[in-house]
This record gives structure tokens, C-alpha cells and sequence, in this order.
């Protein structure tokens, strides 16, 4: 078997375009990588794309993942109606601290910097329904009852597909299969922000997704667009993340970067 450093990742990348946007951005073109299909030609290949978007891109969306259309429309859907319950049924579960199996809450409202005008206002802020699913089923009496099922199923599908990246990654830094599937012991930790859509794209102003110091994380993006991510290998540049109908986004973590 070919070790990975047998692939350039130029030449691997290479159909992955990037050219300057109008608003002074680079635009990219997501590395697309269809995960079933790659593992049944062959574990090399699949490892091959795989570490080369990691490593080159910090990101890439996956299609093909076994996880249904209507599973991922489902999760969101549901996120969705909890959002739009009357304020008493959403307060049930908010709280200013994330511990908790079920939390409602407010993302961390940054410290003003040194010379900001105190008429500019502090951003961001966003609406965030926290959700963690643990080994057991005892949990699953504090999850809201509008969004339980649907998100049950998601997260079930959703740890098979990590344990399969896991694996990928695993193989792509030579230390075996298992090894970060043993390390991560791969469970599921929802942060579904409220992030309606913009009248104006120009107008709004850029809500950074949850940071997490993890190895890596699984984001479902709707149809409403305006995903970034930060490219580090171009100066730390915002890139558009164009949605594709069905595809998740792997977005490597800071603690995978460091191996």
C-alpha cells in the first residue's frame, strides 16, 4: 500500500479553484470528497483526498455519506421549530452556562477592545440550542420534546460517519485505523445556532460557527448560504463555502492541526 506522503497535494488539489471576489475575498471552491464511494474502490484513495483537503485546506464537505437527505432536512427542521416556540417553552432550557445535556443560550458576547467607540456594537450574538448525547438513554428525558426525535436519528447516523472520518484521518497521519477513533471516542455534541437569513448579503456581518478545540466537527449547512470558513494556508482569508445539495463539511480542529 502507497503511504500518503506518496501524493502531492497540489496535484491532488488541483481542480480546487481560487480566485479573488468582488468584496475582496477568496472564493473556493470546496474540496467535495464522496466518502462511501471512496472507501468501497479503495481505503488508499479515499485516505489520499482525505488528508490532502485536511491538510491543505483545513475543510472539506463529504457526499455520498450514507446519511440520508431527509435525515439531515429533518435535524434541521426540527432545530428550526424549536426556534419558533413561544419564548416561555424555548426558556425552559436556557441557561448562561453549556454544562448540560440540553442547554438554550446566548454565545459569549466578546470584551470590547481598547479605543472601540461604546455606540459600536458588540458582536457577535446568536441564539444556540446545545445538545449532548451520551452512552445511555437517560438523557434523553432532558432533550425538548419538539426536536427529540429527529435529532436522535441524525445523531445516530452522524456517529457512524465520524467514526469513518476518524478512521480516515487516523490513516492519513500513519498511526493506524483505530487509533483516533480510540483517542476521540466519537460522540456527538450539537451547537445549532439561529441564523436566519440576511436581506442583503453585504449588509451582514460575519457570526463565526462555534469553535471547538476538537479534532474535528460535522457541520450541516441549509440553503440559506453565507458559510465561511478561514483558510490558513492563504493568510488566514474568509472563503465562501458554496452549499452542495446533500454534503456535509469537515472542518478540522485545532488539536488535529498540531499532529
Amino acid at each position: 500500500m502507497a503511504a500518503v506522503d506518496d501524493y502531492d497535494d497540489e496535484d491532488t488539489l488541483a481542480l480546487f479553484d481560487f480566485h479573488e471576489s468582488r468584496a475582496g475575498e477568496l472564493q473556493k471552491k470546496s474540496p467535495v470528497c464522496g466518502v462511501c464511494g471512496l472507501v468501497e474502490s479503495g481505503v488508499t484513495t479515499a485516505v489520499a483526498l482525505v488528508g490532502a483537503a485536511a491538510r491543505s485546506c483545513g475543510f472539506f464537505q463529504v457526499t455520498n455519506h450514507g446519511i440520508p437527505v431527509g435525515t439531515v432536512e429533518s435535524a434541521l427542521s426540527a432545530v428550526r421549530a424549536f426556534n419558533e416556540q413561544p419564548l416561555a417553552a424555548r426558556s425552559a432550557y436556557y441557561s448562561v452556562s453549556i454544562a448540560g445535556p440540553a442547554v438554550y443560550t446566548t454565545v459569549p458576547i466578546p470584551p470590547r477592545n481598547a479605543g472601540q467607540h461604546a455606540n459600536v456594537p458588540l458582536l457577535p450574538w446568536r441564539d444556540t440550542l446545545v445538545l449532548r448525547f451520551g452512552h445511555d438513554k437517560s438523557h434523553l428525558n432532558h432533550l425538548p420534546a419538539a426536536c427529540l426525535d429527529a435529532l436522535l436519528e441524525y445523531h445516530q447516523s452522524l456517529t457512524a460517519l465520524g467514526k469513518v472520518i476518524a478512521g480516515l484521518l487516523s490513516e492519513a497521519l500513519s498511526v493506524g485505523s483505530e487509533q483516533l477513533d480510540r483517542a476521540v471516542q466519537v460522540e456527538a455534541t450539537h451547537a445549532v445556532p439561529l441564523l436566519p437569513a440576511v436581506p442583503s448579503a453585504r449588509a451582514g456581518c460575519r457570526q463565526p460557527c462555534p469553535h471547538r478545540g476538537d479534532f474535528f466537527t460535522v457541520v450541516a449547512q441549509d440553503g440559506v448560504g453565507g458559510l465561511q470558513v478561514r483558510l490558513d494556508s492563504h493568510g488566514d482569508a474568509w472563503v465562501d463555502v458554496v452549499p452542495v445539495t446533500g454534503a456535509l463539511l469537515i472542518n478540522i480542529g485545532e488539536v488535529l492541526k498540531v499532529l
